[in-house]
């Protein structure tokens, strides 16, 4: 932007040439959090609005999802602070239980050394040594992200207060009869050796082999099929459709498992499904969820062969050998008895892996402590249903009640020794006691009592964070005010395991008060072609790497403009380089406005003493603020971002500045009014970017104000007084005449600061007369002489035209072919387009996505041809 400071206020302050997020962002968050302007108060009078982090892992780092998800929210804590809110964001950690005990158990094998020779107490010591040496490095990246938590307020799911919290619950839980002891199949990793809740399993679409067997011999023989061949060894019987005629006969008789000597029964059950495969399916109850289910309703037995490390301990050839070594041994040994009947490799199927080690998930005939999640999902739904929480958008609701209502007992027991060990103690007698947090434990190990060794799934303490982090199960200042909370935010992936799973226990501990009001749901964060993020793709983000190069505000603007609710989040670092730009243009501007006068002290001057321009980009100030509050109510980021970033980089950088650079060289009343103007515009501007871009904002409020913080500064508030449809009307007129000869210039190729003579006609009837020297001072046209000579004429509108004298400023002959060659590829598209097109067999088979590029390709090609026509007709001759 041309920088031409002509009235610049000796006592301005001077912004630097060029805007240095590096020099910025650390000295004002550190300045923000020492003021205490993140810090709530359950005391205040003001209305209440609160957020809990999901609370990132204590092992993590800040990835792209984490900035997604910490912006959106640092975005809706910011406005409603500057709203005049309590505002709370709380901040805190989760002890990620599994991930936490691989870290640290990596750093003993370093040394040789396990777990086991430590010991659980100096174990669990050492764990937290890590934790205070080197966990939490997420909290500092979360600063350099602008996150405006409480830092006052953070906590740990291991803190005393949380684990107070998670001992009380499940007291309560267990003396209601909704926590229970049972052995079902749960998700097993061998290598973590502890169940995993469903969130903790990632699926793949893995190569593996689909082996169709032959058990019995002659007439009674039946053929099944599996991809875990080694799990036949603890087949209990073979199930067919009670309807399947082909098996009829065969129902209640018993056949030969191959390799094993033992004779199994057939079953019929309605689980079975005939159309699939071969119509019966082998029964394996302790090592497959629907085969366990089968078994129940059967009585059939539940053998378990193997252990849990995955090596079979089947008793036999193949007794010792890893499952994955047992898997085509066993396959050798039924193709040598001519057992195998069918081979299908490879067979590409769903494979559960640990998310932790990666490892095969291997389902798994334990016993293990369960939450009964009937009333409890029950009361998750119907909140939903009857409005207490709103889900945004409302159309994934119906994914959410997918989910609730149609909810399995969930596994909350660990075999880790990090976490939150089960209150529950086992007597010499057989007794079973559940201890609470004001109880002491029974007995004494000497006594012949023992503590349960394992601990609670790190979901069950995370369940408990919209209510443990403000002091439950006390009924503290800080739960009363500040519960429920206002909003969720967070990704839809995990709607179903850590959304129904805070709704259950927040429900059932707040008598019936739902964790919050709002769930705001976002997408994942994807590359520019929405493609997932992977490392083997290459096309990770490391949201650090950005906000080094480009600053925090570019990296938060890059992810909050693509983030429309529930949706995936395209990014790149094309449009983070762009986001950068924006910052830099707001700077520019604001420099400009400093040196030459602008700022915020006193009243606007009344509506009669300002320009029509000064009116007209009030109007849309007006508009614009409006606008952005129904966006920020609806949860609709990407629109806030894209409604202020055209009105900044269009109306106010691009038009406005512009428009004001003449009246301010020209000095006088008007001049003072458009200053004043001015810096409200810019000063409003800043708060309405704050939430989103919090650094630049600030350091160009301040600059405007003369100090204060736009921390706490007022959210502007849309005043219809500043509405002026007449002002737009004409400036809007003022536009289109201005861009029609920029175009015409540019298509003429006439150089950025050549002078042209022109005759402007009909400026009176479209109400602009009063702002030729503006138009003519925009576009650099001079009045015509009395040599003038019009050699192209502009139709702007059908009261405008525009009479050029272009002679000596065009090489006619050069430009004609030029515009020629111009027409004629636009030509030829339009016509490979047409064709295409018109082929009813490629219209008909075409994807829909491809049929519309074409579409747009071609309505493309049309403008352009009509565009270089009209540059054509207008060249002299």
């Amino acid at each position: 932007m041309t920088e031409t400071p002509q009235t610049r206020s000796t006592d301005a302050p001077v912004l630097p040439g060029q805007y240095q997020p590096g020099e910025v962002e650390q000295r004002r968050y550190e300045e923000w959090v020492s003021a205490g302007l993140f810090q709530a108060s359950a005391d205040s009078d003001r209305p209440p609005y609160a957020i809990v982090i999901p609370p990132p892992n204590v092992t993590g780092s800040l990835h792209v999802g984490h900035a997604l998800d910490h912006t959106i929210q640092d975005s809706l804590i910011r406005r409603k602070r500057m709203q005049g809110f309590e505002a709370l964001w709380l901040p805190g950690m989760d002890h990620a239980g599994i991930a936490t005990q691989n870290v640290v158990e990596r750093q003993l094998a370093g040394q040789g050394l396990s777990r086991h020779d430590l010991g659980r107490d100096k174990f669990v010591e050492r764990v937290w040594q890590w934790k205070a040496e080197s966990g939490g490095a997420i909290l500092g990246q979360m600063r350099r992200l602008g996150d405006s938590v409480d830092w006052s307020r953070e906590r740990f799911t291991m803190d005393e207060g949380l684990s107070r919290a998670v001992q009380t619950i499940f007291k309560r839980l267990y003396d209601d009869g909704l926590i229970y002891r049972a052995e079902r199949i749960i998700n097993w990793c061998p290598r973590c050796l502890t169940a995993l809740s469903d969130i903790e399993v990632e699926h793949s679409d893995d190569d593996g082999e689909l082996v169709s067997i032959r058990y019995g011999d002659g007439d009674n023989s039946i053929v099944v099929a599996t991809t875990r061949a080694e799990t036949m060894l603890g087949d209990t019987a073979v199930a067919v459709h009670p309807d399947d005629e082909r098996y009829k006969h065969l129902v209640g008789t018993e056949v030969e498992l191959p390799l094993t000597g033992r004779r199994i029964p057939i079953v019929a059950d309605e689980h079975v499904d005939p159309a699939f495969g071969t119509g019966a399916v082998k029964v394996t109850p302790a090592h497959d969820p629907n085969d366990f289910e089968i078994g129940q309703r059967h009585s059939l037995p539940n053998l378990t062969i193997m252990d849990e490390r995955g090596v079979i301990t089947a008793h036999g050839p193949f007794e010792g050998l890893d499952r994955f070594e047992a898997r085509p041994a066993i396959v050798d040994a039924l193709r040598e008895q001519g057992r195998i009947v069918a081979e299908k490799r490879p067979y590409v199927h769903a494979v559960g892996h640990c998310s932790r080690c990666k490892t095969t998930v291997e389902p798994r005939l334990s016993l293990q402590w369960f939450v009964n999640t009937g009333p409890l999902a029950k009361a998750a739904g119907d909140a939903v249903r009857d409005g207490r929480t709103r889900v945004e958008p409302a159309e994934l609701a119906k994914r959410y009640f997918a989910w609730v209502d149609n909810m399995h007992d969930w596994c909350i027991s660990r075999q880790l020794w990090w976490g939150h060990r089960i209150p529950v103690w086992y007597g010499p007698q057989g007794e079973v006691v559940c201890v609470g947090p004001d109880e002491r434990p029974p007995g004494t190990e000497e006594q012949g009592w023992r503590q349960d060794e394992d601990v609670l799934d790190t979901w069950f303490s995370s369940a408990l964070w919209p209510f443990s982090t403000l002091g439950w199960p006390d009924e503290t200042a800080d739960l009363r005010r500040f519960y429920p909370t206002s909003v969720l935010v967070t990704g839809y992936d995990i709607l179903f395991f850590w959304v129904a799973r805070m709704m259950m226990f927040g429900l059932y501990a707040l008598d019936g008060r739902q964790p919050f009001d709002v769930v705001a749901l976002h997408g994942m964060v994807r590359d520019q072609f929405g493609k997932k993020m992977s490392k083997s793709f290459g096309n990770v983000v490391d949201p650090l790497d950005w906000i080094e190069r480009f600053g925090a505000d570019a990296t938060r603007f890059t992810l909050a403009r693509g983030a429309n609710p529930g949706s995936d989040v395209p990014v790149s670092e094309e449009w983070c380089q762009g986001s950068r730009n924006f910052c830099n243009k707001l700077w520019n501007a604001t420099r400009f406005a400093l040196m030459n006068g602008a700022h915020v002290q006193g009243d606007l001057p009344a509506a009669e003493q300002l320009s029509t321009v000064d009116r007209w980009i009030l109007s849309r100030l007006r508009q614009v603020v409006g606008e952005v509050d129904e966006q920020f109510e609806a949860y609709e980021f990407a629109k806030v971002c894209d409604t202020l970033y055209h009105f900044a980089w269009d109306d106010v950088c691009d038009w406005y500045v512009e428009l004001t650079k003449p009246v301010l060289a020209a000095g006088g009343p008007a001049a003072d009014a458009t200053r004043r103007v001015l810096g409200h515009v810019l000063d409003q501007l800043m708060r309405l970017l704050h939430p989103v871009i919090p650094f630049v904002t600030e350091e160009l409020w301040i600059a405007l104000n003369g100090g204060g913080t736009v921390v706490t500064a007022a959210w502007p508030v849309a005043d219809d007084a500043l509405l002026d449809p007449a002002a737009e009307t004409e400036i809007a007129a003022l536009q289109k005449v201005v861009t029609e000869v920029r175009r015409f210039r540019s298509d003429q190729g006439l150089k950025p600061g050549q002078r042209v003579a022109a005759r402007l006609g009909g400026l009176a009837g479209a109400g602009i007369a009063a702002h030729e020297p503006l138009i003519r001072a925009l576009v650099r046209l001079d009045p015509a002489g009395d040599d003038f000579a019009a050699t192209a004429t502009l139709a702007v509108s059908p009261a405008v035209t525009v009479e050029l004298d272009t002679r000596g400023s065009i090489d006619v002959a050069a430009e004609r072919a030029r515009l020629e060659k111009d027409r004629a590829a636009a030509e030829k598209e339009i016509a490979q387009c047409r064709g295409k097109l018109g082929n009813a067999a490629f219209v008909g088979k075409a994807p829909e996505a491809v049929v519309n590029k074409i579409k747009d390709r071609l309505a493309a090609a049309e403008a352009d041809l009509v565009r270089v026509s009209a540059a054509l007709a207008a060249l002299p001759s």
